[in-house]
């Protein structure tokens, strides 16, 4: 039976579900129509909101290593093989997941400690975008090998003014795998400053 998560709870996910080895972030989300957001009379028109699911894979310290340790559109697979992007989807909503990013949690190598997900709007600042244009957000774990849900986490606050969001974490606590419902709000982009939230230069995207 799967878990519905309010902010700020964790819940351990191999402990409770033995032979758990692979599992499958879905994130997703749906355009608030205009008049929700204050556009006149719901006639103004704007551009698409883009929203780009992402992956830092942190070491022992919580940081990234290195470049190859952000999976995002950019790059979908981790060199391990075992954090795998799905592709991007330029528009979100339409229901059911606009995202996903397959984990293997059993073969994932032992130096990364935590996986931070993310989603951020591209382009937010020079499209005048934000989360407050975006509803029934959510994120959930799903056992890739039996599909079945494990938990899900609807993000429910006001977010007016930022353009990134911590959605969760997956992550190592005593050989055991655990989720973190996050909902940390962020006003940062592109991807490389998210990073370097996280100890990665921005120099290693130049």
């Amino acid at each position: 039976m799967s878990v519905n998560l309010q902010k700020g709870q964790k819940v351990d996910l191999t402990k409770g579900n033995t032979g758990l080895r692979r599992v499958i972030v879905g994130l997703g989300w749906d355009e608030a129509p205009p008049e929700k957001i204050g556009l006149f009379g719901g006639r103004a028109k704007r551009e698409e909101i883009d929203c780009d699911a992402i992956a830092f894979l942190l070491d022992a310290n919580n940081r990234i290593a290195a470049r190859k340790d952000v999976v995002f559109f950019n790059n979908l697979t981790h060199e391990s093989g075992c954090v795998k992007h799905q592709g991007d989807n330029l528009t979100g909503g339409g229901g059911g997941d606009d995202e996903q990013i397959l984990v293997d949690l059993v073969n994932l190598p032992a130096q990364y400690s935590r996986i931070v997900l993310l989603v951020s709007i591209y382009k937010a600042t020079e499209k005048h975008q934000h989360f407050g244009m975006i509803r029934n957000a959510f994120i959930r774990l799903v056992d890739a090998d039996a599909n079945k849900e494990l938990c899900i986490y609807n993000l429910s606050e006001n977010y007016n003014g930022m353009n990134a969001m911590i959605f969760g974490e997956l992550y190592r606590y005593d050989r055991e795998w655990k989720f973190n419902a996050v909902g940390q709000p962020l006003n940062e982009w592109p991807v490389a400053s998210l990073a370097a939230r996280y100890g990665l230069d921005r120099s290693v995207w130049r």
